[in-house]
């Protein structure tokens, strides 16, 4: 378990960066099945009230929002196509509305024939989810690889059962560097915990700036620590804002 002492040693204040799907919910069938435990929805607010606390996520920042309700944390979206600032105002990253129509349409097609497989729009980018016909990776995988060929506009970002279609100007690597120059983050010690290989590049970023890095589950990182689950993350999460909230007391 990761202690309250080796995360206060330097003396830096602090800011926390989490990803949301299998990180602080558990991943389900499908997307819209996902929620963030009344638990852990606490720890963060109680996170919030000392520290810099931000989503960054492969979701559009209505469903952020409508997963940690009531908080409205700062937070990205799409993968950083689209953030809110502390200060609260909404920016985005755009792409040609034909653009957008001709590829949302070729996915369409293409999958009218594949009922167990789902295909997600999120404003500027498409999620391929396969969680339900893993059988079909090869398929989905050659669909998602020809449209990001044919539309430099695109990235492909695979994923666990997904592949994602993001703009090429996002990742969550610069959505956390972006957070980092703002207040109440800009100074602070980042910690970033995320399950995905879409979280890698904000790992990379939190590791060049000396912050901790925390990959939730098994698999390939560059992050510095793991914890096995979402379950341990709830548990850390709430341990923390414990120890948190003492240390603070105890400041007074």
């Amino acid at each position: 378990m990761i202690d309250l002492d080796s995360l206060t040693s330097s003396g830096q204040p602090l800011a926390f960066f989490f990803d949301l799907d299998g990180t602080l919910a558990e991943l389900q069938p499908r997307p819209e099945q996902v929620f963030i435990p009344a638990e852990t929805l606490a720890a963060l607010e109680q996170l919030a009230r000392h520290h810099g606390v931000a989503v960054v996520s492969g979701r559009p920042l209505a469903e952020i929002d409508g997963f940690t309700r009531p908080l409205q944390l700062p937070a990205a979206g799409v993968h950083g196509a689209e953030w809110r600032d502390p200060q609260g105002e909404i920016h985005r990253v755009t792409l040609d509305a034909a653009v957008l129509a001709q590829v949302g349409a070729r996915l369409e097609a293409a999958l009218a024939d594949h009922p167990d497989l789902l295909l997600e729009r999120k404003s500027v980018a498409f999620a391929l989810h396969y969680r339900q016909a893993p059988d079909k990776e090869a398929l989905v995988r050659e669909l998602a690889e020809g449209i990001a060929a044919d539309h430099r506009e695109f990235k492909l970002q695979p994923g666990k059962c997904v592949f994602e279609l993001k703009p090429a100007a996002a990742s969550k690597g610069e959505a956390i560097a972006r957070f980092l120059e703002l207040e109440p983050f800009a100074g602070c010690l980042p910690v970033f915990l995320g399950d995905d290989r879409t979280d890698e590049e904000g790992f990379t970023v939190v590791n060049a700036r000396g912050g901790l890095t925390v990959k939730v589950g098994e698999g390939e990182t560059v992050a510095k620590t793991r914890l096995p689950s979402v379950e341990a993350v709830a548990l850390w999460l709430q341990q923390l804002s414990r120890d948190l909230a003492l240390h603070y007391k105890q400041g007074d």
